[in-house]
């Protein structure tokens, strides 16, 4: 199930499992605090095997992150995903906490 949440309302403390979808060149110039990355190209069934529980995804803005979503409900249609709507953008925008390198 694919829902969506603001990532302006994203509770960053609790430790969530987030992936960041972009690509490790963008990851590594910043991105939101706790993030793994996992490149959208790379998400397959044994990426997603190593993870338990609700999935938030994020990228840059959106785009990203919605193909992301998708492709993991294909994988694994009992997967809660949340797509965090905004992305890295907003979040820097935001003030919100991020992290570089």
């Amino acid at each position: 199930m694919i829902q969506t949440l603001p990532i302006t309302e994203f509770d960053f403390d609790a430790g969530h499992l987030i992936w960041d979808v972009r690509e490790p060149k963008a990851y590594a110039e910043r991105h939101v605090k706790g993030a793994k990355n996992q490149p959208l190209g790379q998400i397959d069934a044994a990426a997603i095997k190593q993870t338990e529980g609700t999935l938030h995804v994020l990228c840059g803005g959106g785009t990203r992150a919605k193909k992301a979503a998708e492709l993991i409900e294909q994988i694994d249609p009992t997967r809660t995903i949340v797509i965090l709507q905004g992305g890295t953008r907003k979040a820097v925008a935001e003030s919100l906490p991020t992290v570089a390198g």
